[in-house]
């Protein structure tokens, strides 16, 4: 379960901050650190030094020019946030969220990705839009800056609990159930973060299109019909029919203008 899952880095600034986090995620049996558009450079000196000899996973670090491209292939991705945001997202503590990875990552090619923000401005609205959920760790209200390896330590803490208390129950199948508003139970695997990417911007030019939606003013609507869908988790079968009827909707809006015009 644990190789399941993936650290991702958005525009880490410092070389020690990407040794001290591939340390951290050694320690809990985690594998798979991915960076998107570093300002630094991954493989510097600090970066091994900081890593305590956790060099295999600096050796094998994916870099990414976007984020889309680095959580392409995943069925849940969960940005880290430390701040409230004007458009509230599905939110999660660290332990909820290591309550969820039996049933997220039940299937052997079910990816997930664990998203952390630059050291000094974390992510974007932007990108965390492009999140399923957000997790917030619950530190101090009076200090509540964390280190970025510190900030990857507890997640992936919490992680390996998670898998070592379904390697005691034995199975998944033996464990206790948990309360799940993230997942629903279906035969089809989970439209991945690409093929839902793909079905926004087809949802977008549809929406243009038949005249709903202005790009000029906004007013948060894709945001909040990403939130909407992202919390509905879309199995593939679920969004071809979606694709299908934004592909009918544009054609009879294109037969439409071809009467009038």
């Amino acid at each position: 379960m644990l190789g399941q899952i993936r650290i991702v880095l958005v525009g880490t600034s410092h070389p020690g901050n990407v040794g001290g986090v591939a340390r951290a995620m050694c320690n809990m049996g985690l594998a798979t650190l991915t960076l998107v558009a570093p300002r630094c450079n991954p493989h510097d000196s600090e970066a091994y030094a900081r890593a305590s000899g956790a060099d295999s996973l600096l050796d094998t670090i994916s870099v990414h020019d976007d984020l889309g491209d680095a959580v392409g292939d995943c069925r849940l991705v969960v940005g880290a946030s430390a701040r409230s945001r004007t458009l509230p997202w599905p939110m999660l503590t660290p332990r909820q969220l290591s309550e969820r990875l039996s049933s997220e990552l039940s299937s052997p090619d079910a990816r997930l990705a664990l998203v952390f923000g630059r050291e000094d401005t974390g992510l974007s609205n932007a990108e965390l839009q492009r999140c399923h959920a957000h997790v917030h760790i619950p530190t101090n209200p009076d200090f509540a800056s964390l280190n970025l390896a510190a900030a990857v330590q507890v997640l992936a803490y919490e992680c390996r609990m998670a898998c070592l208390m379904l390697e005691s129950a034995g199975t998944s199948e033996t464990s206790a159930p948990v309360e799940n508003t993230l997942t629903v139970d279906t035969e089809e695997p989970l439209a991945t973060h690409d093929e839902l990417e793909h079905y926004f911007s087809h949802l977008e030019q549809t929406l243009i299109d038949i005249g709903f939606h202005d790009p000029a003013t906004p007013r948060q609507l894709m945001a909040r019909l990403r939130r909407l869908y992202q919390r509905t988790r879309l199995d593939r079968l679920e969004l071809n029919i979606l694709r299908g009827i934004l592909t009918a909707t544009q054609k009879r809006a294109g037969d439409n203008h071809d009467k009038t015009s």
